[in-house]
């Protein structure tokens, strides 16, 4: 039986270790729910050590993937220069998509892709670009918390037979004023893996995020996590166990 998980943290690290730690003993948390309160102009609070020990522990388990590449699929935060009108972030991102999709794992798109081209079905031209409506939308005074709110999940393209598909497992995101001049950010996953991409989605979100406080004229203040299903995945313990015994020593030394 798995059990409701909250996490709270300031770290982002912390709130990642926590949620980890309790996988390993239940395997699955229906649901899974972190949230990170702790940014430095944007940016959360790590613990290097922690990320360093996942990207490390996801090498050694040859899954080609690493927190940063995970963040990347939700915002691609190296293409983003903030001094730049964001259109030039929009543009360079659809420039470069034809390569992204050669990547079989990205055969299905990307997040950020259904952000800024939702419903694209070869004609870029003809994809909602969500973030730009939302920005938009804050703009002209229209502060309705219901357009605030970006869809990731298309059913004309999602709902197939597949025994397994893979994406999206994030299927909605939302952004919420906290006054006086706060942004808090939330996404919606149907199910999490907590090892492989969990610290990646955490970290891309709050990217995420940052970009739209910035656009908005806020400063983000809040990232939630919602998972349907927090799972450990196809990894048993015995073989994160190196992991668990590295996060563990992390916190008693930070403590």
């Amino acid at each position: 039986m798995s059990d409701l998980l909250v996490v709270e943290e300031i770290n982002m690290s912390v709130a990642w270790a926590k949620a980890f730690l309790h996988m390993m003993e239940v395997s699955e948390a229906t649901p899974l729910v972190v949230t990170v309160r702790g940014f430095n102009n944007g940016v959360p609070q790590e613990v290097i050590a922690i990320r360093e020990a996942i990207d490390e522990a996801l090498n050694e388990h040859a899954t080609n993937l690493s927190c940063h590449t995970v963040a990347n699929t939700i915002f691609p935060s190296s293409l983003w220069n903030p001094k730049l009108e964001r259109q030039c972030l929009f543009a360079r991102y659809l420039s470069i998509l034809p390569r992204v999709h050669r990547d079989r794992r990205n055969r299905y798109g990307t997040y950020f892709e259904r952000l800024i081209a939702y419903g694209y079905n070869g004609d870029l031209s003809k994809g909602t670009n969500q973030l730009e409506h939302i920005i938009e939308t804050w703009h002209r005074n229209n502060h309705r918390r219901t357009a605030l709110q970006a869809a990731i999940f298309d059913p004309m393209k999602d709902h197939t037979h597949q025994l397994q598909r893979g994406f999206p497992c994030l299927q909605h995101v939302t952004f919420a004023r906290q006054h006086p001049s706060g942004l808090a950010v939330t996404g919606f996953y149907a199910t999490q893996y907590i090892f492989e991409r969990a610290y990646g989605n955490y970290l891309g979100l709050c990217r995420l995020g940052h970009f739209m406080a910035h656009e908005m004229g806020l400063k983000l203040t809040q990232m939630t996590c919602v998972a349907g299903v927090g799972s450990r995945g196809n990894y048993s313990r015995t073989s994160l166990l190196d992991l668990e015994q590295q996060i563990r020593h992390i916190l008693v030394t930070i403590s």
